[in-house]
């Protein structure tokens, strides 16, 4: 993107929701020069002032700027750390190749627990198993990731939909990187403001006029 005459990166902020009426929709979007606190927190503010109400759970990666965003501006929900993002941070963390290997199937044990206090037991349980072998892992699994566990305070119904941020990669990053990866250099910020919003635009259109919904609200769990 073209600023101030100079080529720069730019990032591109967005959100999206479920509301009462069970369906996704496109809260809003923002073009910055970075995901730093300072436009997330700008963006989301934003969002609040055009009538954001209600927030209850918020789905997202670990990113040190949204994550002290959120914290100031919509602090009184629940947050839920992605837990696809989580356990691919972990296998960063692994020390060698056979516990890179292992790790990812061990913390789906975690995330597919039909508890909270089975899912804590199971987290307990893999950082013991690491404490001698990969001590670096075990501490950093130990403080990072109890924060993929928000999800089981919620039905176990809802929890397949909201327990990673891959349905936003999938449904509005992935479809806005294959648009604009097309356009070497974008004139203006504004340019490129105009064509993420066409298709966020064309992405909301069809989530509104979805028959079937994307989350039961009102669902018993059997």
């Amino acid at each position: 993107m073209r600023h101030g005459g100079v080529v720069r990166d730019a990032a591109v902020l967005s959100a999206i929701g479920i509301g009462p009426d069970e369906r996704r929709r496109v809260l809003g979007v923002s073009v910055a020069l970075s995901e730093a606190e300072v436009h997330w927190r700008g963006f989301l503010e934003s969002l609040v002032a055009r009538g954001l109400r209600g927030v209850e759970f918020i789905v997202s990666d670990d990113h040190s700027g949204l994550r002290a965003a959120r914290r100031a501006v919509l602090g009184g929900a629940t947050w839920q750390r992605c837990q696809f993002h989580l356990a691919r941070n972990a296998i960063h963390h692994a020390p060698n190749v056979e516990s890179r290997k292992r790790i990812g199937a061990e913390l789906r044990t975690v995330w597919n627990a039909s508890t909270l206090a089975k899912a804590e037991t199971a987290l307990a349980e893999i950082v013991a198993s690491y404490r001698t072998s990969a001590p670096k892992l075990a501490a950093w699994l130990e403080e990072n990731a109890p924060e993929g566990l928000a999800v089981f305070t919620l039905p176990e119904h809802h929890r397949r939909r909201l327990r990673t941020s891959n349905p936003m990669e999938r449904s509005v990053q992935q479809e806005l990187k294959r648009r604009t990866v097309k356009v070497r250099v974008f004139p203006s910020d504004d340019a490129l403001l105009r064509l993420v919003s066409a298709v966020l635009v064309e992405i909301d259109e069809k989530w509104a006029s979805e028959t079937k919904a994307y989350i039961k609200w009102e669902c018993q769990d059997a």
